[in-house]
């Protein structure tokens, strides 16, 4: 089995490519070769394996040299995040609309109709002043999405629905939740800041919190939504109920709730390393998206939420200590 990862070299894509190499097998297939395409090489750690090929540069760029190469699987996650796309109407417009347009017009030449997973966002659901949010979200509410981001991912969500109904690829549209914690350094994303406020503060760092402590936002661990993701690329047609999108599991919490648990598994000290500096822009962003969801298609195809986030916190805290064992 030959599996493509877009967004290879990224947090979310390195993490699942280390995942699919020690599982070993794809829907009951032994995976023979794992290509990670990104703008930049994917982590030393992936390239010493044999199975992996790096293709490094703009997707777009790739188009026909991709339509000549034939995948079981691919997963697609590369793509501009929230906050670039409102400051940069046509990096998003490229990143998100036109590079998955060619993608899957390169499956499509290929001709033999690979598994799709799409990393859609919950974003693209949002406060719509006509047409308001219900209180809880389920797969079939109505998308409103409030932002360029938002727009961008819901119209690749109907793409890969009309290229599966056309028989050009098998796809499965996948909606993630606010990942949390990211290691690293911040990316442009609206929601970066529910990492940083356990990150920095974890590692002696300070951090802003730009929104009020009553937001309530939907998280998930990166475990959890690398669970999701192969959930997904391995369920059976039947299994998914149709092509519209899947929501994945959600923690529904609030942001103070968050440094709660925070100061719960690290002290006082830690949790006083963050400050509320309230910034409109991404206050509006994240207050506008969907916090509470009805989780029951994805608990039929056996995924299910965090229990709580002192356990999102505990497991970013254990494999902080795995990639650094001296350091406290």
């Amino acid at each position: 089995m030959r599996v493509l990862v877009t967004g290879g070299a990224g947090f979310l894509g390195a993490r699942l490519a280390r995942h699919l190499l020690l599982k070993g097998h794809l829907a009951a297939e032994a995976i023979d070769e794992l290509v990670l395409t990104d703008l930049t090489p994917p982590p030393a750690d992936l390239l010493t394996d044999a199975r992996v090929r790096a293709l490094t540069g703009a997707l777009l760029a790739q188009r026909e040299a991709l339509s000549r190469e034939s995948f079981h699987a691919v997963f697609h996650l590369a793509a501009a995040v929230s906050a670039e796309c409102e400051t940069d109407f046509d990096l998003g417009m490229r990143s998100n609309l036109d590079s998955t347009r060619a993608l899957l017009d390169s499956l499509r030449a290929s001709g033999n109709a690979p598994r799709f997973v799409l990393a859609s966002s919950v974003a693209v659901f949002g406060s719509d002043p006509y047409l308001p949010m219900p209180p809880v979200i389920r797969d079939e509410t109505l998308p409103t999405p409030q932002s360029s981001y938002g727009i961008q991912k819901f119209i690749a969500e109907q793409l890969v629905a009309d290229y599966t109904r056309k028989g050009f690829i098998d796809g499965r549209n996948v909606r993630l939740m606010t990942v949390v914690v990211r290691p690293g350094r911040p990316n442009g994303a609206a929601s970066s800041f529910l990492s940083g406020i356990i990150r920095e503060p974890v590692n002696g760092h300070e951090a802003v919190c730009p929104v009020p402590l009553e937001t309530r936002v939907a998280l998930a661990s990166p475990s959890r939504t690398i669970e999701g993701l192969i959930r997904m690329a391995e369920a059976a047609r039947a299994e998914l109920g149709g092509r519209t999108a899947v929501n994945l599991p959600a923690l529904t919490v609030s942001v103070g709730e968050m440094l709660d648990a925070l100061e719960t598994v690290c002290g006082a000290q830690t949790r006083a390393r963050v400050r509320l500096e309230h910034d409109a822009v991404i206050a509006r962003i994240v207050g506008g998206w969907p916090a509470a969801f009805d989780l029951s298609r994805a608990a039929r195809l056996g995924l299910a939420p965090n229990p709580d986030f002192i356990s999102i916190v505990r497991e970013f805290l254990a494999e902080r200590a795995a990639e650094a064992p001296g350091r406290s």
